[in-house]
């Protein structure tokens, strides 16, 4: 009897395990399989919005473009005792952890007051740059715009249009002042305007300069082309003045002498370069300078219509910051810095990214510290954020140096960017000799 009970005991037992293990088993099969439906939908959502989002802002304020190389390091430290130690301050310190996870909870930067209202105000955060590449010559501060002064609107005189406050010694019709990006007009919509033919460089063109090693001298055929949409930012050291906006007309004393310098290495490396000089304030009639990238634009147009192997384009400009946040050391020598800008409305802008980097990759390499990286800029306030990029795929906006550059600074960060420019020419261009069929050795065989 007692035996029989204690089968009946057990027997109840065993039911109740099993139950209890059918229960967890169903509860984890559900866990498991929520889970999984889960990160589908979350794949498939991330496939849906690369392909239905075509700016680049989201990549811009993703983690792995804004992290600087240090911070990796300091993780495999964490692992490997022995590791050197960064010089760059630590990127778990308290302050930086709190701001990262702060910024990523709320995209409100503790740094910046006016990431707080930006999100609420329209179009208070519409034209920010947002950092797509960090580059060693600093991360945190952002590009200034260039606003043009009263000579800037007006065109004036070449000569005595530029004053000691930059403001030009001329009234003209005044308006909006829009930062780059400019020309309410959406691309392709300038068919009606007047259109300036592009002028190359005297002293680019005909250069005898050598060629790179290796390659074919092909400087009678145009390939690259350097032009400006704000062809009168200016430098103080240049003008003999101290300016907080700096503007002229002189060639000599804006952005198309690093144009000129840029225009005439990459003669000297071998490579066809147009260099297109409009002054659009004075060229082109009833000018207004919100209208700055709709001019260029035609001028980019023209130059590919009249070189039809033309392929980069380079539109060069210079930032408004002082001396300090534009100036980088190397080797005991001044450069001025640059930065690469893309436009947010130009729906291929990954390819324009690709070709920027190129560029800026190079320069980190051989001169750490003169790219301040690659940034883009959203449209706003009438901006189409499209910088012509969407004309070509080797196409980018570089802003070299700021306000207080000198002309030695200027020269030399102009001559190691032509050349990085040229190295990513001859790599390109050589990569596509490689991938062509061997025609050439077919013919050769079928002669002999």
């Amino acid at each position: 009897m007692n035996k029989k009970w204690f089968q009946l005991w057990n027997i109840g037992r065993l039911r109740s395990k099993l139950l209890d293990v059918l229960s967890l088993g169903r509860t984890m099969l559900l866990l498991a399989g929520g889970s999984l439906v889960f990160f589908m939908l979350l794949g498939a959502g991330g496939l849906a919005g690369q392909k239905l989002n075509s700016s680049p802002i989201p990549s811009m304020k993703g983690l792995a473009a804004s992290l600087s190389s240090g911070f990796f390091m300091e993780l495999l430290g964490m692992e490997v005792p022995h590791l050197p130690k960064s010089d760059e301050p630590s990127a778990f310190s308290g302050p930086n952890v709190t701001s990262f996870v702060f910024r990523m909870l709320t995209s409100v930067d503790p740094g910046d007051p006016k990431s707080l209202l930006s999100r609420e105000v329209p179009g208070l955060a519409a034209d920010d740059p947002f950092l797509l590449r960090l580059g060693s010559g600093g991360a945190k501060d952002a590009p200034a715009d260039y606003h043009p002064g009263t000579d800037e609107l007006a065109g004036g005189n070449p000569e005595t249009n530029v004053t000691g406050d930059g403001t030009g010694g001329e009234s003209g019709t005044s308006g909006t002042e829009p930062a780059h990006g400019d020309g309410v007009d959406e691309p392709g919509g300038e068919e009606n305007e007047m259109q300036p033919e592009p002028t190359t460089a005297p002293d680019a063109a005909g250069s005898n300069g050598s060629s790179t090693p290796g390659s074919s001298r092909e400087d009678s055929v145009k390939r690259i082309l350097i032009y400006h949409s704000h062809p009168r930012e200016a430098y103080n050291p240049l003008l003999g003045v101290e300016s907080d906006n700096p503007s002229s007309a002189v060639p000599s004393k804006n952005v198309m002498l690093v144009g000129s310098y840029i225009a005439k290495r990459l003669e000297q490396r071998g490579i066809g370069t147009v260099h297109a000089q409009q002054d659009y304030a004075t060229t082109v009639p009833d000018y207004n300078w919100n209208f700055s990238y709709k001019y260029s634009r035609m001028t980019v147009k023209a130059a590919m219509s009249a070189n039809q192997e033309m392929t980069e384009m380079i539109d060069i400009h210079r930032d408004s910051q002082r001396h300090g946040k534009t100036t980088a050391v190397i080797n005991g020598k001044s450069y001025a810095q640059v930065y690469f800008i893309l436009g947010h409305a130009n729906k291929n802008w990954k390819k324009n990214e690709a070709f920027a980097n190129k560029i800026h990759q190079l320069l980190e390499k051989s001169y750490p510290g003169v790219s301040r990286g690659i940034w883009g800029k959203s449209s706003g306030n009438g901006n189409n954020g499209e910088y012509n990029q969407t004309l070509s795929p080797n196409s980018v906006l570089i802003e070299v140096g700021g306000i207080d550059n000198s002309e030695d600074e200027l020269k030399r960060t102009a001559d190691i960017l032509a050349d990085a420019i040229a190295d990513v020419y001859w790599n390109s261009h050589d990569a596509e000799k490689a991938a062509a069929p061997d025609s050439g050795a077919d013919t050769v065989k079928q002669s002999n």
